[in-house]
């Protein structure tokens, strides 16, 4: 439960962060995206931002499931359901701090930029401890 709850207060403050930047905000932003050469691998759009922010709100609320938060209805199939997603959220933050090998994660080529600091003592290290706290609320 103390897992369940951690990961779920950290996901909801991941997703209003991902909401203040779709709304225009600077600050941090010029540190949360990939740099090549000093110039951002992607521009997210306040869309695909906004679509960021809706998927770890979805994330948190599998888990508030998963924990007993919230009921689910009794629906033939869904706990188990729940139990998947939630495990599948856990293989999905392990894989992002493992990385694709050239700009995120622990094994990350680029390793310049602030970006790729950044990633190496905060954003990869955060994606594996919500990857442990998410799979300990799956196991519950």
């Amino acid at each position: 439960m103390i897992a369940g709850t951690a990961a779920i207060l950290i996901l909801i403050v991941l997703s209003d962060l991902h909401v203040y930047w779709a709304r225009g905000g600077k600050a941090g932003k010029g540190a949360a995206i990939p740099t090549l050469n000093e110039r951002p691998a992607l521009k997210p759009t306040a869309l695909t931002t906004i679509m960021v922010a809706v998927v770890l709100l979805a994330m948190a609320a599998v888990l508030a499931f998963r924990i007993g938060w919230l009921d689910l209805p009794a629906v033939p199939g869904l706990s188990s359901f729940v139990r998947v997603c939630a495990w599948l959220i856990a293989v999905a933050f392990a894989l992002r701090a493992v990385g694709d090998f050239r700009y995120v994660g622990f094994f990350k080529k680029i390793r310049e930029s602030r970006f790729a600091r950044l990633d190496t003592f905060a954003y990869s290290p955060l994606c594996a401890c919500l990857a442990v706290l998410v799979g300990l609320a799956a196991q519950a």
